[in-house]
């Protein structure tokens, strides 16, 4: 169980860090919103440090020391790895699901860049699909077509982000768009890092994130409908909350760099209102083929993961071992450097 000065830690982090997810969290049910807001604050939590901190390199290495800490059973004393581990315990999350997230958060320590539309859906995955499928599992779900739908929505999520944040990212050194787009449009990495200009290109690069993303929140809804019936409306406010943020960005002509779209409080109560609407609405129509798509190829390993887990282990995937090696030797190189 986790304990309740750990979850008011978790829930303050929440309300401070995300506004959207705080606003959606309201209409879960308190069995899976408590342990929810634990599962937000330590990701965030993992996330700020590794985008934010002076050493990206040391932050996820850290991150897979109180990760591993966590599957032992042996937390850092601090609240949101307490109640981490708690609902590692309570809910039997596999440990292949925050492995992604971590290898995620690596591959941004190491500052990688994406060739295609897939190696970028294959980030999003492990960063914000993972959140979607151990969100599944604290609904108690398992079923392969909720899940995957699941995973799409979180790949929406973060396609969304991304749009947003192009400017902002790009100032800070960041770059997701894909390298393939780039170069379609005549223009460099290191023509767009520090000093990013609103442009026809950017836009066009924009609009066509956006559209992707736009297409996933579409195949995510059937998968709804066979969550819990008191956490869909919730789960329908995320889908809705970070939709509005794409929307408020094509108001904006698709300009990430001069702005950065936000909505407001008074949006978002309108958004729940309608994703209470939505949610009663599914619960009595038919369900759509949609929901036996194929998962995308980039989140099937969340989906078998979440589905069929395996006995608990205490050691790291070969691939994860890997990239944090690459870390490890990166992180030691630097100071001689």
């Amino acid at each position: 169980m986790i304990r309740p000065d750990d979850l008011e830690h978790c829930r303050n982090a929440i309300r401070e860090g995300s506004y959207s997810f705080h606003a959606a969290s309201r209409l879960l049910p308190v069995s899976v919103r408590d342990p929810a807001l634990a599962l937000y604050a330590f990701c965030r939590l993992a996330d700020d440090e590794v985008d934010f901190g002076a050493d990206k390199p040391a932050a996820v290495l850290s991150l897979s020391d109180r990760l591993d800490a966590a599957y032992q059973g042996r937390p850092r004393n601090a609240p949101a790895d307490r109640a981490f581990t708690a609902l590692i315990e309570d809910f039997d999350m596999p440990r292949a699901l925050p492995e992604a997230l971590l290898e995620g958060l690596a591959w941004d320590g190491m500052e990688r860049r994406y060739a295609s539309l897939s190696d970028l859906r294959s980030y999003s995955a492990r960063v914000a699909s993972a959140v979607g499928a151990m969100m599944c599992v604290l609904m108690r779900v398992r079923d392969e077509q909720a899940l995957a739908r699941a995973c799409d929505l979180g790949v929406a999520m973060q396609l969304t982000n991304i749009a947003r944040d192009i400017g902002e990212d790009a100032r800070a050194g960041r770059l997701y768009l894909p390298t393939d787009w780039l170069a379609e449009e005549g223009l460099t990495p290191d023509g767009i890092l520090g000093q990013p200009k609103p442009s026809k290109a950017l836009k066009r690069m924009t609009r066509r994130l956006l559209a992707e993303a736009n297409r996933l929140y579409l195949r995510s809804e059937p998968g709804i409908a066979r969550l819990p019936l008191s956490a869909r409306p919730g789960i329908f406010a995320a889908r809705h909350c970070y939709d509005a943020i794409g929307r408020r960005l094509a108001r904006l002509d698709h300009d990430s760099i001069s702005t950065r779209a936000t909505t407001t409080s008074g949006h978002k109560m309108r958004l729940l209102g309608l994703s209470m609407i939505r949610a009663a609405w599914v619960s009595v129509t038919p369900e759509s083929p949609v929901i036996y798509a194929r998962p995308l190829p980039e989140t099937a390993f969340l989906v078998e993961a979440a589905a069929h887990p395996a006995p608990q282990t205490k050691e790291w995937s070969e691939p994860l071992l890997s990239v944090l090696s690459q870390l490890r030797a990166q992180d030691t190189a630097t100071p001689a450097e």
